[in-house]
């Protein structure tokens, strides 16, 4: 297996779809707009400054998931992804996938933000496998509580173990993949695979990433000519 690993939020996508679902929520009244937007702000300068507690942000996200039947959340989910997604999509994303997918490479988005909201994403970039951070779900709805290990710093290189154990896939496939961050908090998958990609990178990963000589690539305007330039190094 040659893996070409994928981050979601403002790497495949120009804005993060976790802040904007919170968003969304207040805008159509699901939510208390003024208290749920202060606190969906607040978690959101966390995780920029690489100090989010992943397990405290999933009590307050997963809020509206047990909170709401399952058809009103895909519901408003249809609609979220209609007006916020699909304009958030980063307008290089298509070609690097496509770029990828010819070479034979198994595409797998691996993403802190929850299922919920990231599933139909990755459908809708035509990637089949996904790693997502796993809000429970019993007897059709859901509880509120985290299902397992999240997908978030040095959580994804545990999800992306078990997922590659469940395939029968040795460990040594890491050291083959290549993986596409803009993130801080995935610093230890980027140095966990055999080739890191920053892409649109925050201030500290983009400091990593030029002290180490890792290359560092740009999805908000078309990159045909840079997968032609170094496709090796992509």
């Amino acid at each position: 297996m040659r893996l070409a690993l994928f981050d979601l939020d403002n790497t495949l996508l120009a804005g993060d779809s976790d802040h904007a679902w919170g968003s969304f929520l207040a805008d159509i009244g699901a939510v208390d707009a003024a208290t749920y937007t202060r606190a969906n702000d607040a978690f959101y300068a966390q995780y920029l400054d690489g100090t989010l507690d992943i397990r405290e942000f999933c009590r307050f996200v997963f809020q509206p998931l047990a909170r709401n039947p399952l058809n009103t959340l895909e519901r408003w989910r249809e609609e979220f992804l209609r007006e916020k997604i699909r304009p958030m999509i980063a307008p290089g994303a298509a070609e690097l996938l496509e770029h990828h997918r010819r070479s034979g490479d198994t595409l797998l988005i691996i993403t802190a933000t929850n299922s919920f909201v990231t599933r139909p994403i990755a459908e809708m970039l035509g990637v089949h496998e996904l790693l997502a951070t796993e809000p429970e779900f019993r007897d059709g709805r859901y509880t509120g509580e985290l299902s397992g290990t999240p997908c978030f710093q040095g959580g994804k290189i545990v999800r992306l173990q078990e997922w590659l154990r469940a395939r029968g896939q040795p460990g040594e496939v890491m050291a083959n993949a290549c993986f596409y961050s803009d993130s801080r908090n995935d610093i230890p998958l980027l140095e966990a695979v055999g080739k890191p990609v920053a892409v649109d990178a925050d201030p500290a990963l983009t400091a990593y990433a030029r002290e180490r000589g890792w290359p560092h690539i740009s999805l908000r305007s078309r990159i045909e000519s840079d997968l032609q330039a170094a496709p090796d190094t992509l």
